[in-house]
């Protein structure tokens, strides 16, 4: 069995500069990647992407570990 852990990149465009409320149908998530560096890659890609707009924000998450067989 191997324990590991998921990352996610999820984000999209906020309503307002205090980042609290995606725009309806703006909400993105990218993963599951198997390494933090997979996913800051992929963070780094949709960031640079969406640069010019204030509004869009994106994070990388990680799934709590779990055993997988």
């Amino acid at each position: 069995m191997k324990q590991g852990s998921n990352f996610w990149v999820i984000g999209g465009e906020f309503g307002s500069m205090n980042f609290h409320k995606l725009v309806e149908g703006s909400a993105q998530v990218q993963g599951p990647f198997g390494t933090r560096k997979e996913a800051e890659d992929a963070w780094r890609a949709v960031s640079e992407e969406n640069r010019h707009k204030a509004g869009v924000r994106f994070s990388i998450v990680e799934e709590p570990s779990r055993l997988t067989a």
